[in-house]
């Protein structure tokens, strides 16, 4: 098999798995990337699936033009492989290579009597273009009406710019050089850059590139973080030298932002999940911080926490991750209704036992990837009627839309990944 067709056979096993057997689209990819050895294979797969994902209602509505029967279960493999052969059209491959390598993938999956079928439906794509559709079509209908209660103003906005590509950001190191320094250097090697006014260690590369083809990445010269994300060592702002708490901690990424831009900051890093940790502390090493990194649960302090109050907490809260369904298109496959009221139960939780371990005059960042109103400006009003001394602080526009209970930034907004922050201090 050539290269060129056990890619778009991995990228149909991908699909398959993620479309049609519930398995997360992260999870799947790092299990099938390391099996191609050329990294351009892989960047290859991920571009395709990522695609195919992000667009599947086009698609899918193309193949219940295109198809004259139904797709039954037996079938979904060959559904992937047209998805995927869909996807090479849209992100610009060569049609003629993106066809012959398809037709080949069919027959290689098992499926020669099928090859005919993939060749006809995607040379008529080709031919004709692929249809449009709502973009809001791909979101579950109860997950969609959340949307349009929460933003009625903003929904079709949410529903389109979570189908497009994610631009790549980048967070450079300061402790190593300046952000334009950096900048120069991408500039040399040919990468293009776009800098936010706002975020002073960010830089924006519209096409996204495999980390290795970045200078000094190994070395930790940058670190990949959504401007949204890297926004939140803005709004926590510890004061130097904090005692911090990063309850919520991996993949890291906020800790080792806030270590970088100050070294004085005594952190704690937290995660439940023991794999995770371990990958935060990878992330740790490449970047040489050194980072109190445990493996604890934050609502259960008693097990680790030494009774000093904590200056500053970062809650950066498991949520929905509805801010990021064009970063993690396979969200809106996994997401059920019931997901939400478990959710908003946990963010309750975790703002409840982190609040005691806050120094009084000592400030706490509530912040998720979410953009439903129950796990944000809702979660907050919660949290402040029911906790004596808990006041909201100020934060400007710079952090999104004021909601009266924090800020929201939504899909697109600069760019970013939708996010939401809310500033509390305690008396």
């Amino acid at each position: 098999m050539s290269a060129g067709v056990n890619a778009r056979v991995s990228a149909a096993r991908v699909l398959d798995v993620v479309l049609h057997r519930g398995r997360s689209l992260k999870a799947t990819l790092a299990a099938a990337l390391p099996a191609l050895e050329d990294p351009r294979d892989r960047a290859l797969v991920e571009a395709i699936v990522m695609c195919a994902l992000r667009q599947r209602a086009r698609f899918d509505a193309a193949l219940a033009q295109w198809v004259a029967k139904p797709l039954e279960a037996r079938d979904h493999e060959l559904r992937a492989l047209l998805l995927a052969g869909f996807a090479q059209l849209e992100i610009g491959l060569p049609a003629h290579a993106a066809v012959a390598a398809s037709v080949d993938a069919a027959r290689a999956l098992g499926r020669p009597h099928q090859a005919g079928l993939v060749n006809a439906v995607l040379r008529r794509a080709q031919r004709e273009g692929l249809p449009q559709a709502g973009s809001e079509t791909a979101w579950p209908a109860w997950l969609a009406q959340r949307i349009r209660d929460d933003w009625p103003a903003q929904a079709e906005a949410i529903f389109a710019g979570s189908a497009q590509e994610a631009p790549m950001w980048l967070r450079v190191n300061r402790r190593l050089q300046a952000r334009d320094a950096y900048a120069a250097q991408l500039h040399d090697a040919g990468i293009a850059t776009q800098v936010s006014p706002a975020l002073a260690d960010a830089l924006r590369l519209d096409t996204a590139l495999p980390v290795h083809e970045l200078p000094a990445f190994d070395t930790g010269a940058a670190s990949v973080q959504d401007g949204s994300a890297q926004a939140v060592a803005d709004a926590l702002a510890p004061p130097n030298g904090a005692r911090v708490l990063d309850a919520c901690a991996a993949p890291g990424g906020k800790a080792a932002h806030l270590a970088e831009r100050d070294p004085t900051l005594r952190i704690t890093a937290l995660d439940v999940d023991a794999r995770r940790v371990r990958r935060m502390q990878e992330t740790f090493a490449r970047i040489g911080l050194d980072i109190d990194t445990r493996t604890a649960d934050a609502l259960k302090p008693d097990a680790w926490w030494d009774g000093v109050p904590y200056d500053a907490i970062l809650i950066d809260a498991p949520c929905s991750a509805t801010g990021i369904v064009r970063r993690q298109p396979d969200i809106l496959l996994h997401r059920r209704e019931a997901d939400i009221d478990a959710l908003v139960d946990t963010q309750a939780k975790l703002l409840d036992a982190a609040w005691p371990l806050l120094a009084a005059g000592g400030v706490l960042l509530y912040a998720t990837c979410s953009i439903l109103r129950a796990e944000n400006a809702a979660q907050v009003d919660a949290f402040l009627a029911r906790t004596p001394g808990a006041r909201l602080e100020p934060l400007d526009d710079a952090f999104g839309r004021d909601t009266g209970s924090g800020h929201q930034r939504l899909p697109g907004d600069d760019g970013m990944d939708g996010f939401f922050y809310a500033r509390l201090s305690k008396a």
